[in-house]
């Protein structure tokens, strides 16, 4: 692709990266100066509801997830917009039935939850998990946006690696939790200013709406008819609503990055109040970059870029069609560049923080007596570190090949056993660790396994043209080999089996296999109701209050008693 940077988008570019530096030094120099962990982690919770909404949406809208989700619908259709209403059934259940455990424990790691409830062993196995599938997808977030910059601007993709890098690191180590936060803020204008720029564009280059939803029609790409409970089709109503709804508690209800920024505000229902604004900002945004994928395929449904070879891989779409379209007009492609990378910096900031907050609680300050007053310097060189790793595994990603691919698979595969993990825990009083742990295991390695097994047959794209390119270009016949049924099994079937190995696994271990749980080990006949959800709490709560009665009746006389 030719380089069309001028000017305005370059000053684009530099704004985006001079702000998002001057937010982490504002941070650093204001308020408490983050010089305790509270301030620096947790934003000394008392964040207003908005910053906290839009973060917990930006946190995980990587660069990946934006170019995916418009290839997503060019090649397989507007069906997949309909995962958006998963995730309103599926916020009142993290509100709910989640959020009030962690909240009202006010820890700094969620995986402490896990060894008041079952023990040490599955807190650090836990622990581990979660930093291994971070480490892994957030190198990758740093590469994949800057071949796009590459495509685009004609940079070098390592000088641009190195500069959003270590401009992303020196930020969020500096400034903390309210710079991440406020960071995102501004990123995420620059996402839905990114994606909105597509999407007015080209319609606008189509000839008007009328005539993209003809034409999106006539393409086969507004078909929203299909029901079927076959697994191994890609998108149906069954695997996008339950497979979404899993998914979604996974990252929004157990997620240490994003319970940390839920603990930010000062009173649970703030907290609620968060969760529940960030779902219109998320729905908004995936909806527009759905819309995104659609209009790209009107521009090109007489010839596919893909199939003509201009772009090696079905990601490059977008940036494609910047680079094609929009370089006449300029700063679009400069605000398209930042608002992918907005992207990538909220991910990423993200990561460093919460990495942070997991390595002091989980490990050092568990192993190692440490001295409250280095703790916030340990904190901050732990983000700094954990930024510097990214920029390591995003150099090394080009090398990689197909571990690319398999560090995206780890991040979506290991998100349900660990909603089963917890959901067990809060739902359950006879979930023991052993029982857990092993379930757990298993159920990565089940999910690991799907994703990874082979061979395994190409998804079934919807038909392309190639009838107006210059060139002679012949298109790829579909695959129809004979294929392991678990290898044909849609991606997005992933979390919610892992979710269910977990429960049905961990249930009939914990009820075959006894083993003394932590509040019998303390000489206690009932659990602690906080660490239950509401529902089981408010019970076990009933169940308390009538036992002491009891003792307290038989103390007294039989007449008294009566």
């Amino acid at each position: 692709m030719e380089m069309i940077f001028g000017a305005w988008d370059w000053a684009i570019m530099v704004a985006t990266m001079v702000a998002s530096v001057a937010i982490g030094l504002y941070f650093r120099f204001s308020g408490g100066r983050q010089k305790t962990n509270e301030e620096y982690l947790l934003a000394d919770r008392n964040m207003s509801v908005f910053p906290v909404a839009v973060s917990l949406m930006a946190s995980f809208m990587s660069a990946i997830t934006l170019l995916g989700v418009s290839a997503e619908n060019y090649y397989y259709g507007m069906q997949f917009v309909a995962i958006n209403l998963s995730y309103g059934i599926a916020t009142p259940i993290a509100t709910r039935l989640y959020l009030p455990v962690f909240f009202g424990l006010q820890k700094t790691s969620t995986y402490e939850y896990l060894e008041l409830r079952f023990g040490p062993r599955i807190r650090l196995l836990a622990s581990l998990t979660y930093t291994l599938q971070m480490v892994l997808y957030n190198g990758i977030v740093l590469y994949a946006p800057a071949i796009v910059l590459e495509s685009v601007t004609g940079l070098d993709r390592l000088v641009s690696i190195l500069v959003v890098g270590l401009a992303c690191t020196f930020y969020s180590t500096l400034g903390g939790m309210k710079a991440v936060l406020f960071t995102d803020l501004l990123q995420s204008f620059l996402m839905f200013a990114a994606v909105f720029s597509v999407v007015i564009f080209g319609v606008i280059q189509i000839g008007g709406f009328g005539k993209f939803i003809e034409a999106a029609r006539e393409g086969g790409r507004l078909d929203f008819s299909n029901i079927s409970i076959d697994p191994t089709e890609r998108t149906t109503w069954w695997s996008l609503n339950i497979g979404g709804l899993i998914t979604y508690l996974s990252l929004y209800a157990v997620n240490h990055t994003q319970v940390q920024r839920l603990l930010t505000v000062s009173t649970l229902s703030r907290s609620q109040w968060c969760l529940w604004w960030s779902w219109p900002v998320l729905s908004v945004l995936s909806v527009t970059t759905c819309l995104s994928g659609l209009v790209i395929y009107v521009v090109y449904k007489d010839c596919d870029p893909y199939a003509a070879g201009k772009i090696t891989a079905i990601d490059q779409l977008m940036p494609y069609y910047v680079v094609d379209a929009m370089q006449a007009f300029p700063g679009l492609a400069g605000l398209f560049v930042a608002g992918i990378f907005s992207a990538s910096l909220s991910t990423i900031s993200a990561a460093c923080n919460a990495l942070a907050a997991v390595t002091l609680t989980d490990y050092v300050s568990r192993w190692r007596s440490i001295r409250p007053s280095i703790i916030p310097w340990l904190t901050k060189l732990a983000a700094c570190a954990y930024g510097l790793v990214f920029l390591a595994l995003a150099f090394l990603a080009q090398y990689l090949g197909g571990v690319l691919q398999a560090s995206l698979t780890i991040f979506g595969a290991v998100g349900g056993p660990l909603l089963g993990v917890f959901t067990l825990g809060m739902f359950t009083t006879y979930a023991n660790e052993r029982g857990v742990s092993i379930s757990l295991l298993t159920g990565m390695a089940l999910t690991l396994w799907m994703n990874f097994g082979g061979p395994r047959p190409a998804p079934v794209k919807l038909p392309v043209s190639v009838e107006s390119c210059a060139a002679n270009v012949t298109l790829p016949v579909a695959d129809h080999g004979d294929y392991f049924y678990l290898y044909r099994v849609s991606y997005l079937w992933t979390s919610p089996i892992g979710f269910l190995w977990v429960l049905i696994i961990g249930s009939v271990l914990s009820l075959a296999w006894r083993q003394q749980q932590p509040w019998e080990r303390d000489g206690k006949t009932h659990p602690d109701p906080a660490l239950f959800t509401p529902p089981l709490a408010r019970i076990l709560k009933k169940r308390i209050e009538k036992e002491k009665s009891v003792m307290q009746c038989q103390l007294l006389t039989s007449e008294d008693c009566n």
